[in-house]
């Protein structure tokens, strides 16, 4: 099941954010968006995940949990997200 995450803290890396969703679960992959002008963090990202169980643990768990001082936004990323930003 691919995860949307938003209003990630832009300073926060790739490994943060796998190792904030690997407690639920297998993790197949983590990418946070990039600005492509100067290569920085938009503040959103995309984590799959396997086995639907442990991502829709991961979504109930981790929606507005706060990271670096930010509530995060977490939820099923639905198809046009998924190609918009592929």
């Amino acid at each position: 099941m691919k995860i949307l995450v938003r209003n990630l803290e832009r300073s926060v890396t790739e490994q943060e954010l796998l190792e904030l969703f690997q407690p639920f679960g297998q993790v197949a992959s983590c990418t946070l968006v990039l600005d492509q002008k100067t290569g920085k963090s938009k503040g959103f990202g995309f984590v799959e995940m396997p086995h639907a169980r442990e991502a829709i643990k991961a979504i109930k768990g981790l929606n507005t949990f706060k990271v670096k001082g930010a509530g995060i936004r977490v939820k099923a990323a639905d198809e046009q997200n998924n190609q918009n930003n592929a």
